[in-house]
């Protein structure tokens, strides 16, 4: 009998399943398949039920391209929130609402938000990302329709606002994650960045927008929201193609039917199948990840919830507040101004992205730390304008807009890097509404500032401002300070 030959120390044995396959994240438990693997008689399930191809967000080849079309509707999102921010002067002025009538529209979409956010999520974690996703954009499409009948109506205002911050929450919850998923083979960093991009895109287009065309077209209250319509359509369009990612409903099945499992590969040096991989872990371990048998939920309020709230009330403050401050000489341009502030905040957003990502690559907590030295230097700026308002007011307050957008930019960059390390996938969306509903609480922002000018100068509230979000900073860099020492035996998942 001839001897069988050695394998080749440089041929490693071959996985049970092929990697391309499998997400980031744990792998599947013993007895399921990972989800758009496309092998077994399961795969031609998810392609017949109009999920997609079956490629899934682990195939290389359909992650990048799926990824970057479904993430348009997360600049849907952004432009409806903000497109109404740019017109609240408008709305004075052309529909003759009163200050209290247009700061409570402006409230109504917070309201929104929460039950969006809340329900989206849990929805997302057990029917699946893309049918919530889109019919959140259905929703964000109807919403704003209801703010254009609005025009002639203005009760219709309550419930355009309304649905808006419902659809905006529910895509922000569902959309984030499904991206996030669709981009798992994109460079790293970039799926759990790229929702914050491009909702940080559609802010900072959609109010500026909004605002050119109140100032010069005609019936601005109804022409102001036609981009948007236009783009909502071109985005659902785009992301109608994008497959399912949710394990379980990638490919067609119901949660609690058992996948057939593909079969195992030989293993070289013998008959019987090849010994199955160790299960991978989707959290790490160290400073700004879980320590050793921490739950997600606990990582996520050390590391996460105390920054959330700066995630908006820096923009808000930037966009909202600061204007109606120093906007006294702008007669005739004052919409063109709140556009243009709207369009500053998260466009500086935008740019501070890169430079969040080397921080990143230095210490993962230096992007946090950092967002909140610059939300920091940013409210300064806003005292100074506020205190110079007759003179260099509003282009002061446009400087201290970007760096609070700066600020913004990287306060939003971090949580969501972090949520995505921190989530198991079966539970991302759900912890992804958790953040950005702790994240919208800082919208409020505004008019606590409103509420207080009373009995304080606005200039001491921004300062007071400041001083908090230095003392967030060492609040954050406490809680990261000494983390727990690994036990030998901490090799189960939270």
């Amino acid at each position: 009998m001839t001897p069988r030959a050695p394998t080749p120390p440089d041929r490693p044995c071959p996985p049970s399943a092929p990697s391309s396959a499998v997400p980031p994240g744990p792998a599947p438990e013993p007895g399921t398949a990972a989800p758009g693997t496309g092998t077994g008689p399961d795969s031609a399930a998810g392609s017949a039920s109009g999920s997609g191809p079956v490629s899934g967000p682990g195939s290389a080849s359909g992650t990048g391209r799926h990824g970057i079309r479904a993430a348009w509707i997360m600049l849907a999102s952004g432009w409806s929130g903000n497109q109404f921010s740019a017109l609240l002067g408008a709305y004075r002025t052309e529909s003759g609402l009163s200050e209290s009538t247009v700061t409570g529209l402006f409230a109504l979409y917070v309201v929104g938000l929460a039950p969006g956010l809340l329900l989206g999520g849990p929805l997302a974690d057990r029917t699946g990302r893309r049918p919530v996703a889109l019919l959140a954009l259905a929703l964000n499409l109807l919403s704003t329709c209801m703010l254009m009948v609005g025009a002639a109506h203005p009760a219709w205002l309550l419930a355009g606002r309304f649905v808006t911050g419902v659809s905006a929450g529910a895509l922000l919850a569902a959309g984030s994650a499904w991206i996030k998923e669709l981009s798992a083979g994109a460079a790293e960093h970039t799926a759990a960045r790229r929702a914050g991009l491009f909702v940080s895109g559609g802010f900072a287009t959609g109010g500026l927008v909004a605002a050119l065309i109140a100032q010069w077209a005609p019936h601005p209250m109804v022409t102001a929201y036609l981009p948007h319509l236009a783009l909502t359509l071109a985005a659902g369009v785009a992301a109608l193609p994008a497959p399912e990612t949710l394990p379980g409903r990638a490919t067609g099945r119901t949660p609690g039917h058992a996948p057939r499992r593909p079969p195992e590969p030989p293993h070289p040096d013998g008959p019987g199948p090849a010994a199955p991989a160790p299960r991978q872990h989707a959290v790490p371990t160290g400073p700004t990840g879980p320590r050793p048998h921490e739950r997600p939920r606990h990582s996520f309020a050390r590391s996460v919830l105390p920054l959330a709230p700066w995630v908006f009330a820096a923009p808000t403050i930037g966009f909202a507040t600061l204007p109606g401050l120093v906007d006294g000489g702008l007669d005739g341009w004052r919409t063109v101004y709140a556009g243009l502030a709207t369009a500053v905040v998260p466009g500086s957003g935008l740019l501070a992205q890169p430079p969040g990502r080397r921080l990143a690559a230095r210490h993962p907590l230096a992007p946090a730390l950092a967002a909140l030295v610059t939300i920091a230097l940013g409210l300064v700026l806003a005292v100074l304008a506020t205190l110079a308002a007759a003179a260099h007011g509003p282009a002061l307050a446009l400087l201290a807009a970007a760096v609070l957008g700066a600020g913004y930019g990287l306060a939003l960059s971090y949580g969501l890097t972090r949520v995505a390390a921190l989530a198991p996938p079966d539970r991302l969306a759900l912890l992804t509404a958790h953040f950005w509903t702790l994240a919208y609480t800082g919208m409020f922002a505004p008019y606590v500032v409103t509420l207080l000018s009373g009995p304080f100068d606005p200039p001491v509230l921004l300062g007071a401002g400041a001083v908090l979000a230095l003392l967030t900073g060492v609040l954050l860099a406490v809680l990261h300070r000494t983390p727990a020492p690994r036990r030998p035996d901490a090799g189960g998942a939270p």
